[in-house]
This record gives structure tokens, C-alpha cells and sequence, in this order.
């Protein structure tokens, strides 16, 4: 960007510069621009630089995902890993705008993934699920199956289960409100989010049911309330009353 020497002009003021452009097929074409002077040294003297100041864009890409997120009520942390995925694709290919491309550039990426990054099947699958959502729910566009991507492979190990004298144990080395929140975890199958959320009027003694509000997937659901630990909990509640 060339710098403009004007002698009197004053740092920070704005002027506005009008150019017109006719080719030499005679077709004409009349351009208007905005620039914004910025102060510069030219021979050790102050002068001013012309910057362009380019017309007030629409939302942003990342910013129009967060809203389609929100919109269909999605957690806070799928948004974050959807914006984080969208955000790798567009970086991986140079920063290419998305609608330059397609089902070419989505297998490459993902396969990649597994290739060079090597990663789970499962976070292979999270990135596919936050790329279809940018072009189906945020950009409209249609992707066609993709055949070509090479797939994660899924580790075949055997789940890791405690046996119930081991989680005895675990549950006894527990104290205080952790203990509780251990019990639940366990004897109610909540999430630990769910079980941080839990609110009293949710916990219902007299049917042994607690009501999980907006779970996964934004659903309620209803799960039991364990025997053993209902006289804790109701002490516990009567003591933060008080």
C-alpha cells in the first residue's frame, strides 16, 4: 500500500477518494472506494497513508454455526467442538471458504485424521458429524456420500468393569458431599454434569425417581433414586436449608 505525502493533511482524518475505470473496449465502470488516512514516515517525515475501509460484511461463517448450534438448542460443548472442527477443516486447505468445496476436500481431511493424525474412530466421527452439519444446517448444501474417506480403525478391547466389593470400596473411601455425588453416579446412572445440575425439586423420595432436566440432546428423562443413599441425601438437603 503506497503511502501519500500531503504537506497539511492531519493524522487520523478521513478523506474519500472517487476513481473511475474505462477499459479500452470502451465499456465504462464507475468505482467508489472509502480509505481511511493512517500517519507514516516518508524521508523521516510524517505523512498519511490511504487504508481501504471495505463495506460492513455479513455474519461471519463461524458465528452463523454458532447460531444454527443454538438455534436447534445443542450443548455449549457441541458447539465449541463443532467450531473447533470447522475451524481445522478451513485452516487445513489454506483457508479456503467452504463453499469452494466439497466431498474432495472432506475425504481428504478426514482421512487425514486417521493417516497422520491417527486418531480414534470416535473423534474421527465427531469431525464428519461437525463438517456435515456446516454444509447441510449452516450452508445448505448437499454433500454426497463419502466413499473414499479412509476409516479410523475401532480398538476391540474388553470393557474394564469393577467388581461390586471394588466399587464398595471406592464408594467408601468417599466423605462428605463427593460420597453422595459418588453414589449417584453410580446407583442412578447420571452423568457428572447431570449430577452437578441436580436441583432439589428434581429428587423425588416419595417415588424413588429423580428427573434429569435437559440432558443430552436437550431430553428430560426419569431414573431411579438408590435406597442406600436417601437418608444421606435428605440430610444433607435439610442442612443446606437451614
Amino acid at each position: 500500500m503506497s503511502c501519500i505525502q500531503t504537506g497539511v493533511l492531519p493524522v487520523g482524518s478521513v478523506i474519500t477518494y472517487h476513481a473511475r475505470h474505462t477499459t479500452g473496449r470502451s465499456m465504462a465502470m464507475n468505482a467508489a472506494a472509502s480509505y481511511q488516512a493512517q500517519p507514516c514516515r516518508l524521508g523521516g517525515r510524517s505523512s498519511a497513508v490511504l487504508r481501504e475501509a471495505g463495506p460492513a460484511s455479513g455474519p461471519r461463517l463461524l458465528d452463523r454455526v454458532r447460531a444454527a448450534v443454538r438455534t436447534r438448542h445443542y450443548s455449549r460443548r457441541t458447539e465449541k467442538t463443532y467450531v473447533a472442527w470447522i475451524r481445522r477443516f478451513i485452516l487445513f486447505h489454506g483457508k479456503r471458504h467452504p463453499m469452494e468445496m466439497g466431498a474432495p476436500e472432506l475425504t481428504q481431511f478426514l482421512s487425514s485424521l486417521a493417516v497422520a493424525g491417527r486418531v480414534a474412530a470416535s473423534t474421527q466421527n465427531q469431525a464428519l458429524s461437525a463438517l456435515l452439519f456446516l454444509y447441510r444446517d449452516v450452508l445448505e448444501v448437499d454433500v454426497p456420500w463419502l466413499d473414499g474417506i479412509v476409516r479410523a480403525k475401532r480398538p476391540q478391547h474388553l470393557p474394564i468393569v469393577l467388581t461390586r466389593d471394588e466399587v464398595r470400596a471406592v464408594l467408601r473411601s468417599l466423605h462428605g458431599v463427593p460420597r453422595l455425588m459418588g453414589c449417584l453416579l453410580y446407583g442412578s446412572g447420571l452423568r457428572l454434569l447431570e449430577c452437578c445440575r441436580l436441583r432439589v425439586q428434581d429428587v423425588d423420595f416419595g417415588g424413588n425417581q429423580i428427573v434429569v432436566r435437559g440432558a443430552k440432546g436437550n431430553k428430560d428423562r426419569v431414573t431411579v433414586l438408590p435406597s442406600m443413599i436417601q437418608q444421606d441425601l435428605a440430610r444433607h438437603l435439610d442442612g443446606v436449608r437451614e
